[in-house]
């Protein structure tokens, strides 16, 4: 792992060659074939149906759309001691969640088991890049494959020097949701549950699930939900601002009164609670 954390720059792992600069495909499906292809092409893979259903689960289990147009597709199967990435970009678009949801840009990313952590790396980097609009207008005007390569090879991973990995808040959501149904589950259900927690813990750091794991046990529950700027577990209130910042991100906070992940609520907005005099703000991990 150490030998790949060296490298600072997208284009150490992606090559001219993994780059299809017009996708023929017209649905997601088609797209992760067109690019598992060019990993096959390249040896970068071996077993391309199965990786083809690891991505697939991957969806049913959550949309991989980062931002407007754009998806990062991603699957954890042994790949040997390197992470794979082909990058296609289709004018016409492609049909991702709906017919009617397309994407323009898909980064498909494959890596390898024994490598904790390096997709959170990688995942951080290239989000930094793809919720810049001049970035992004820059990628959809390339002119030929070359202009668009050269635009990616721009992307600079920088690595967190504590070592602390991107969290995603929805999927530690999700992780809990799927943790209450398998209580009451057993047989194929059960079976079929575990599948997708799995899935969803090979993407969180071994410290977030440690914590998860204790809270569940503990409390029955890790992971509140904010209203109206209060924690649905302690019923206090979270600092207007950190109440926002929770509202439009997928970072992981933690609830200083009563230690719970918090999340914005899904819920339709309520009338807002009488203001309570003992006030505690919430701490982003």
């Amino acid at each position: 792992m150490a030998e790949i954390l060296k490298s600072h720059y997208f284009s150490d792992y992606l090559k001219p060659s993994q780059v299809i600069f017009d996708l023929k495909a017209t649905n997601k499906i088609e797209a992760f074939e067109e690019l598992l292809d060019v990993l096959l092409k390249h040896k970068l893979i071996q077993n391309k149906q199965l990786i083809l259903t690891r991505l697939i689960d991957r969806e049913r289990l959550e949309s991989t759309v980062l931002a407007e147009r754009i998806a990062v597709p991603h699957a954890r199967v042994d790949t040997g001691n390197r992470i794979a990435i082909a990058v296609g970009r289709s004018s016409k678009g492609i049909a991702y969640d709906s017919p009617e949801k397309k994407v323009n840009l898909i980064i498909l990313i494959i890596w390898n088991p024994v490598i904790p952590g390096l997709f959170n790396h990688l995942f951080a980097g290239l989000a930094r890049y793809l919720r810049e609009p001049e970035f992004i207008q820059r990628i959809f005007n390339a002119r030929d494959r070359n202009e668009f390569y050269q635009t990616l090879s721009e992307i600079i991973i920088s690595l967190p020097k504590d070592d602390r990995l991107v969290n995603r808040a929805s999927l530690l959501k999700k992780l809990q949701d799927i943790e209450f149904k398998k209580r009451r589950a057993s047989g194929a259900q059960l079976r079929e549950l575990q599948k997708k927690a799995d899935l969803i813990r090979e993407e969180l750091d071994h410290a977030t699930l440690t914590r998860f794991d204790r809270l569940l046990e503990r409390y029955g529950y890790a992971v509140a939900e904010v209203e109206n700027g209060v924690c649905q577990s302690c019923n206090i209130n979270v600092a207007t601002v950190m109440s926002s910042a929770i509202e439009g991100s997928n970072d992981i906070y933690i609830c200083e009164n009563c230690g719970k992940f918090l999340v914005a609520s899904n819920k339709s907005a309520k009338e807002k609670p009488l203001q309570k005099t003992n006030k505690k703000s919430a701490t982003k991990k």
